[in-house]
């Protein structure tokens, strides 16, 4: 049997737009010969549609694109990922149609409601089993999490005498999940002896990334095909389907045709941990400006390391001629900073400009004077700086349409390193899942990638600063990065409390001073622009904590 795996970006809401994209991968999957198309989860609507699910007109326009689509599949089955409503429930659906007739469907049986899942919020449950016989062979549609867990549908669906398992996914990323993907799917087909395909989103929404990857996977759990991650892609691929006699009653698709070459591409490469961080944080900026309808992007550049990162990182994701810098000088600049961030600004070839800040600052020293009369300077002085850029910055986003990216990583959103509608304003936050760990990392990364500086090396080597008092620097106020960002990654991704953080060999010091300061910032981080998720638990729609709370702990 030919199997086509249509690895699409669908954009959530755009119906015309990802009806003519299945259109297309119709018609180049009949053009390379294919037998059965797999479309991803939700490929008509985009996935996670969300509450647009509760809006009757839309699912009605998204059930019309399942009948638009029926002409384009001659001459083979296609499954398409849509919803169903039935009376009064809403079912993730897989679409059966072959040769330009509706066969039926089948429901997504397992519905996640955990991380950044909300199915049960939209969806009912499917309870029915599908099969589906061609020449002999029996062939299972399933929907993501269905083939997560061994129990029920994947084992019922084999002892049932299925020996093709079709897996229509939106499997959002996190960094190796790739990895974790397919080591899960090589178990369910070794164990059930099944083909396993599944054909995955790719794209950016919103803060979700989806990597594509689809694969096919043999019988004995050996991997026959692969498409590459964080693209669109068409696999087309050979497999040996086993006839078997079926215990369930199937829906016809008619007979393979039979093709004189046997394709069987070789698997695409997988990639690092590095390089999947790049490609998905470069993606899911592109598709969130695009998708968004938006134009060119504005970054301030402090001559430090998460703005040139952040400057590099949209160049690769927008082109350099959509990416303005801005440097924003006060008196406690070093030159050292000014001049690297002009030198990013021209390795990176972007447009650039220098605002110096005094001016703005010293008018707000003068209009607070009298109401702070005999009180020290402390960090409300640091701050009114960091807010002076966030204004400069939203001017230019007003004026020129530009949109704001702020440049804050995850370990200063963790401990709230950072300044209410000062660092923090933007539209979109690209580092916000990126340890600062990491950001060297990457930024190591990018220039070892380009062959040469597109992050000056003493960027890379000065000690981090906010440059917001004389001779400041980040370890001043938190405890180094590598000691910082264990913690955190043991604490917020990893829900480890205070005492068993202090159980694990951590410093006391260091656990008590970060897990106050994650606990008191939650506040901040509910008013921060949302970004690429990246781990295992993002913040944002991922790590849900109460505001108002006095657990510690």
């Amino acid at each position: 049997m030919r199997v086509a795996l249509a690895q699409l970006n669908s954009v959530v809401g755009d119906l015309t737009g990802n009806r003519d994209r299945i259109v297309a991968r119709l018609a180049e999957a009949r053009a390379a010969g294919a037998d059965l198309v797999i479309f991803p989860e939700l490929a008509v609507t985009g996935y996670p549609p969300e509450d647009l699910l509760h809006r009757p007109a839309f699912v009605r326009a998204a059930r019309s694109v399942i009948d638009e689509l029926l002409p384009h599949t001659r001459g083979l089955t296609a499954l398409v990922g849509a919803p169903e409503q039935d009376g009064t429930h809403l079912y993730n659906a897989a679409w059966i149609i072959t040769d330009m007739a509706l066969q039926g469907t089948y429901r997504k049986q397992l519905l996640p409601n955990y991380g950044v899942f909300d199915e049960e919020r939209w969806f009912q449950s499917g309870s029915a089993l599908v099969l589906l016989e061609a020449g002999g062979a029996i062939v299972a549609p399933t929907i993501c999490e269905d083939i997560w867990f061994p129990e029920p549908t994947i084992s019922g669906l084999a002892a049932g005498g299925a020996r093709l398992i079709a897996n229509l996914s939106a499997s959002p990323f996190h960094v190796g999940k790739d990895r974790e993907r397919e080591e899960m799917l090589q178990a369910r087909a070794r164990d059930n002896g099944c083909v396993v395909a599944l054909c995955n989103m790719v794209g950016g929404q919103d803060e979700l990334v989806f990597d594509g990857h689809s694969v096919v996977i043999d019988a004995d759990g050996s991997v026959i095909a692969r498409a590459p991650g964080f693209e669109e892609a068409l696999l087309v691929v050979d497999v040996d389907v086993p006839a078997s006699n079926p215990a369930l009653p199937t829906l016809g698709l008619g007979e393979p045709a039979l093709h004189n070459d046997r394709l069987r591409p070789a698997p695409a490469p997988q990639l690092d941990d590095l390089e999947q961080m790049r490609q998905a944080l470069e993606l899911g900026l592109h598709d969130y400006i695009e998708k968004g309808g938006f134009d060119d992007v504005v970054i301030g550049l402090s001559g430090g390391i998460d703005s040139a990162l952040t400057a590099a990182l949209c160049v690769g994701a927008l082109g350099a001629g959509r990416v303005h810098g801005v440097s924003m000088p006060s008196r406690y600049s070093s030159d050292a900073t000014r001049s690297d961030a002009r030198v990013v600004a021209e390795s990176l070839g972007i447009d650039f400009r220098e605002i110096p800040i005094e001016p703005l600052v010293e008018a707000f020293d003068a209009a607070l004077a009298p109401s702070f009369a005999g009180r020290p300077a402390d960090l409300t002085e640091e701050n009114i700086q960091a807010r002076a850029r966030g204004t400069l910055l939203m001017g230019l986003s007003n004026k020129f349409g530009w949109i704001v990216v702020a440049t804050g990583n995850k370990s200063e959103m963790s401990v709230g390193y950072s300044t209410l509608y000062g660092d923090l304003v933007g539209g979109f936050a690209l580092l916000k899942d990126v340890f600062k760990t990491d950001v060297f990392r990457l930024a190591r990364h990018l220039n070892e990638r380009a062959g040469r500086e597109l992050i000056p090396q003493s960027t890379i080597d000065r000690p981090p600063s906010a440059e917001l008092r004389a001779d400041q620097r980040d370890d001043d106020s938190l405890p180094p990065y590598d000691k910082l960002d264990a913690v955190l990654e043991a604490y917020v991704e990893g829900d480890r409390s205070r005492d068993e953080l202090i159980a694990d060999g951590f410093e006391q010091s260091v656990v008590d001073r970060a897990l106050g300061l994650v606990d008191r910032a939650e506040y901040k981080r509910r008013q921060a622009p949302p970004g690429v998720k990246l781990r295992t638990k993002a913040f944002g729609r991922d790590r849900r904590t109460p505001i108002t709370n006095r657990w510690r702990g």
